[in-house]
């Protein structure tokens, strides 16, 4: 099972803006996985955020997000990034990323990572 390390949350104010990484534990090349970041709020389902594809770097993001969230990867730095923008208290979760596949409307994952919380809130 691949081992994936998340990083880059915390709290941020209404509009604010927040970077999430995704990097490989020791022994794992990311650069070979189709990765998606997901998301959980208390209470609810884990859903899709975005995800990207190892062949050729194309990439989701789920319509709700598109024009806020940007999903890239470095391969240079093995590491797979969630830029998001104009935050808002409704992105309140814990997000977390995985090797993933594609489907017709974003990705899947079998598990997915200890995640890293954001909260956004005045």
């Amino acid at each position: 099972q691949v081992q994936l390390v998340e990083s880059g949350g915390g709290l941020v104010h209404p509009g604010g803006s927040l970077r999430l990484s995704c990097a490989a534990a020791s022994g794992f090349t990311l650069k070979r996985y189709t990765i998606g970041w997901f998301r959980q709020a208390p209470g609810t389902e884990r859903e899709v955020v975005a995800c990207v594809e190892s062949s050729d770097g194309t990439t989701y993001v789920a319509d709700s997000l598109k024009g806020r969230f940007t999903i890239s990867r470095d391969n240079s730095k093995d590491t797979v990034f969630l830029e998001m923008n104009d935050l808002k208290p409704d992105d309140t979760a814990v997000y977390c990323c995985a090797p993933a596949d594609m489907i017709e409307n974003g990705c899947i994952a079998e598990y997915c990572g200890q995640g890293t919380q954001v909260t956004v809130s005045s």
